[in-house]
């Protein structure tokens, strides 16, 4: 697989993709297609989808996430009914708290409906509350095409590594190109169990400052970001980032940083 190859679609809908970075970040990826891609927050899959690495290292703090993905790696197909329905979405809610609980999240079946509360969930929302039980509301859809058969990934992911620790302990080679894109710098930060606040911004980017091959790091233009950023010996480059997602209903474009090193 190279850049040149055509875009897949990410298999989720997820808040805050970075798919509209792409043309920002292939004339880095570009130069140096020849090494593993990293993600320590890999969400959605949009940038590595749109950049297509030969290797990859995708990690995200949510287990449930990497479980979907681990099985697309196996073939996923999803045999039992998905229907736009508050009965049925409650239901399946329901029932993937339950195999949480009992200690199977790791199974097809919470795979399976992982994708179905994406898909049907309130904005494509992963939102766990303090006892760890997935919490979103059902979506307002009229329509909603789902898919069962997610063979075409079992090829793409052949060569990728998943996995769901804190982001400080991947296994990282020195020439490893790192694109990190953590929670945005803003007061809502429950996008998993324990949150993402200032003292994990300030980790991440002190963690990355000290790799010694190219690191790219996404995140929410705010004072306090950039100063962090430059202080440790980032180039920022500020960008205009589409708000597509708000709980006031501003639509207005976000202020948005890329911050890179030994690129």
């Amino acid at each position: 697989m190279t850049v040149s190859s055509v875009f897949v679609r990410p298999p989720l809908k997820w808040a805050g993709g970075k798919r509209w970075q792409l043309p920002h970040l292939r004339p880095y990826w570009e130069a140096n297609q020849q090494r593993r891609l990293v993600e320590p927050f890999c969400g959605g899959l949009a940038v590595t989808l749109g950049l297509m690495p030969d290797r990859a290292l995708l990690n995200d703090v949510n287990p449930h996430v990497v479980n979907f993905y681990r099985w697309l790696q196996r073939g996923l197909v999803i045999e039992t009914p998905m229907e736009n329905s508050a009965t049925t979405y409650y239901a399946k809610r329901e029932r993937f708290n339950q195999l949480l609980e009992v200690g199977e999240g790791d199974s097809l079946e919470a795979a399976s409906l992982f994708y179905y509360l994406n898909r049907t969930g309130y904005n494509g929302l992963c939102r766990f509350n303090s006892s760890g039980r997935f919490n979103v509301p059902l979506g307002r859809y009229a329509n909603i095409k789902y898919r069962t058969d997610f063979l075409e990934f079992k090829a793409i992911f052949a060569d990728w590594t998943f996995t769901s620790t804190d982001f400080d302990r991947i296994p990282l080679s020195p020439d490893d190109f790192i694109y990190a894109d953590p929670p945005y710098d803003v007061e809502f930060t429950a996008y998993s169990r324990g949150g993402f606040g200032w003292l994990e911004q300030e980790r991440t980017a002190r963690f990355l400052a000290k790799h010694g091959g190219p690191v790219i790091l996404s995140n929410q233009g705010t004072h306090r970001i950039k100063e962090l950023y430059s202080d440790l010996g980032y180039r920022l480059t500020e960008l205009k980032a589409p708000r597509r997602i708000s709980c006031t209903g501003d639509r207005r474009p976000a202020s948005e940083v890329l911050a890179t090193r030994n690129v």
